[in-house]
């Protein structure tokens, strides 16, 4: 589909990323979760809490009185083996996935309500650049819809969002995106998990959060 003009990403966005995600991963066969998430090195487990420690962690920057500007509010981190994900939120693994995806619920509407609360003209860290509550909402939505596609893939699931979703977020953080193609499938490519016709699989890649002018 043709790319629609830029219109703002939103707190709605967020939630019915989140709200899809779950939706799909509900379906995932118990036995699913230790496999490895695509072409990640972490287990589909580590790769849920991953998303969830993400949108804790974007809540979080927008959850101080006087948001930090260089730097990230100082929660601590951790991994539980060498390689995996350094991170602050755990599931209990005697929760099995319904406790995880709890979480990642419970994670989600963190951000969803701090996006929705925050006058616009507010600023916090991140690496990529210092971000608007819109540019966290789109933020959010990426690492939502790419880290389900990770786990749909180690899960045996499918998963395509909506390609007016996938638009939004890519016009927001992706301005070098190409334009013409496939919303998802120039997503996938921008966070390098796909080719586009043309253009090989990025071998490295980045958004720029920083609000557009």
């Amino acid at each position: 589909m043709p790319f629609p003009e830029p219109s703002p990403v939103t707190a709605d966005d967020l939630g019915e990323a989140v709200r899809l995600a779950l939706a799909t991963l509900r379906e995932a066969p118990a036995s699913g979760w230790e496999h490895k998430a695509g072409s990640l090195e972490w287990t589909c487990w580590e790769t849920a809490e991953h998303l969830g420690d993400d949108l804790f962690a974007y809540a979080a920057q927008l959850g101080v009185r006087t948001p930090p500007l260089d730097g990230y509010v100082p929660f601590a981190l951790e991994s539980r083996r060498p390689g995996g994900p350094v991170e602050t939120i755990r599931a209990q693994p005697a929760a099995g996935p319904g406790g995880l995806l709890q979480v990642l619920e419970a994670c989600g509407a963190l951000l969803v309500a701090m996006v929705r609360t925050t006058p616009p003209e507010v600023r916090a860290h991140h690496g990529f650049g210092a971000s608007d509550p819109e540019g966290f909402a789109a933020m959010g939505i990426v690492e939502t819809l790419v880290h389900t596609h990770d786990l749909a893939e180690g899960l045996g699931l499918a998963w395509t969002p909506p390609a007016d979703l996938c638009a939004r977020v890519l016009a927001r953080l992706f301005p070098d995106a190409p334009r013409e193609t496939d919303p998802w499938a120039t997503l996938l490519w921008a966070t390098g998990r796909a080719e586009l016709p043309g253009r090989p699989r990025l071998t490295s890649w980045r958004w720029y959060s920083a609000p557009r002018p």
